[in-house]
């Protein structure tokens, strides 16, 4: 290699530091600059991050309490400990509980607050199995059909066979229990 190449070689080495120390500058003046903003962003993030983990982590506790109340109460129902528990930790799976006892020992001044529950699926299902347990009739979208059912069960002890038929004939034949309306409409015209 000869003196020139060499000295062409340095003076790009030198160009490439050159350039490499006026980043470096830039860099330096844009952090100062920016300084205070940069350091705003990373404590919102750490706050956002941890303060998600924390979250997460309070109430995947909770729901684990809820969850070890609930099974207590599996094994033993007149635990108020238990009970209180799981109310504060998991009100849903509180009202689900509360549905399910209620249904068990026929207890409608439960379902009937029940009925007015902020989750719609426990709302219906209580209203449905109170007017059941009241021998009125019921409305429910979640069992609409077994709903007609009853309904025209109703109409038949009161006499009313065609309003009853009306009911049973609103059954679509795709549902399941369509062959038990087909059955009880049969056996109502059977019995005029």
């Amino acid at each position: 290699m000869s003196i020139t190449e060499t000295i062409n070689e340095a003076k790009k080495e030198l160009t490439n530091d050159e350039h490499m120390l006026a980043s470096a500058f830039k860099l330096e003046k844009l952090y100062k600059k920016h300084k205070l903003k940069l350091f705003t962003v990373i404590a919102v993030a750490v706050l956002y991050f941890g303060g998600t983990a924390i979250m997460d982590t309070i109430k995947e506790q909770k729901l684990v309490a809820a969850n070890n109340a609930y099974l207590t109460l599996a094994q033993d129902a007149n635990n108020t400990a238990a009970l209180t528990e799981l109310k504060t930790n998991n009100p849903a799976l509180f009202e689900l509980y509360s549905y399910q006892k209620a249904i068990k020992n026929s207890d409608t001044a439960t379902l009937k607050t029940l009925s007015m529950s902020q989750n719609e699926i426990i709302a219906d299902m209580s209203a449905y199995h109170l007017a059941i347990l009241e021998g009125k009739p019921s409305q429910s979208e979640l069992n609409s059909d077994i709903s007609l059912i009853n309904n025209a069960y109703l109409l038949i002890k009161e006499g009313k066979i065609t309003e009853a038929k009306e009911q049973l004939e609103s059954i679509s034949e795709d549902s399941p229990v369509h062959n038990i309306a087909q059955m009880i409409k049969h056996y109502s015209i059977k019995g005029q």
